[in-house]
């Protein structure tokens, strides 16, 4: 359940062996965005930033816009791309990544329903700086540039709304920033496994246990390092006895010095 990615490629080689069939994406579970923070308050502000507006605004609104639906696995903005508007997740999930040109990748967050992304030229102009990808069938209601346009002139609700999106999408990226600039890999590790422990954890007697399904090539995408690290680390950490990691999840055992080890406490 909890491990690195399988070597797919080395269990068909050979000749007159199939290759397996691309897999769907796997993304965290839950119902509440994710990325790298201090904490998990706030995590889900900006899913509420159309919540100002009236009905009659609402239907207005999904006139002006698009909605179509993007099945898992498939790309709803690409990096390098021209913005055409923003896309509202109206059902779904959404991981939203950068590429280096080395070919690795860092992710951004992960989007659910509620949210808007396809920022930050939400007016036009520019290419996309990330891509987002479906990690579940996804219904997306796209909002064109000329329709934001007209919408912010005409609608001074909907204008709020949309300040108060990007004020909930510059804390997120902020906060990113503040993590990757003063914590050290490690530090952003032990504190993402408690964000984890917060968000999806069970209390068995004083350990939490997350029952969730993540890979280590997720985690390393999240904290910024290389899925190799994340278990070497993970290892380290079972060994040191903060916690068990098995096919059931991940039970952590000694929560207070993980979260010593989070603020650099721990020597």
């Amino acid at each position: 359940m909890f491990g690195a990615v399988q070597d797919t490629d080395g269990e068909n080689a050979g000749a007159g062996r199939r290759r397996p069939e691309p897999r769907r994406p796997e993304g965290l579970p839950g119902e509440t965005a994710l990325f790298l923070s201090e904490g998990t308050d706030g995590l889900n502000a900006g899913a509420h930033f159309l919540d100002r507006l009236t009905a009659e605004e609402r239907v207005l609104i999904g006139r002006r816009g698009r909605s179509y639906s993007v099945a898992a696995g498939e790309t709803v903005f690409a990096q390098g791309d021209s913005h055409k508007g923003i896309f509202i997740i109206e059902q779904g999930r959404v991981r939203v990544f950068y590429t280096a040109p080395s070919g690795r990748q860092i992710t951004l967050a992960y989007w659910t329903q509620g949210h808007f992304i396809g920022g930050p030229e939400i007016a036009g102009g520019g290419s996309h700086v990330w891509s987002g990808e479906a990690l579940e069938d996804c219904r997306i209601l796209n909002l064109n540039s000329a329709a934001i346009r007209d919408l912010v002139t005409t609608v001074p609700n909907f204008a709020l709304c949309l300040i108060q999106g990007l004020v909930s999408k510059g804390k997120c990226y902020s906060s990113m920033a503040q993590m990757l600039g003063t914590r050290s890999v490690i530090e952003r590790l032990a504190q993402f496994l408690l964000n984890l422990g917060e968000l999806y954890g069970e209390t068995e007697g004083s350990a939490i246990v997350i029952r969730r399904k993540i890979t280590h090539d997720q985690i390393a995408a999240m904290v910024g390092s290389t899925r190799q690290w994340v278990t070497m680390m993970l290892k380290r950490f079972q060994r040191d006895g903060l916690m068990t990691v098995d096919a059931r999840g991940i039970r952590i055992t000694q929560i207070e010095r993980l979260q010593e080890m989070a603020t650099g406490d721990l020597g």
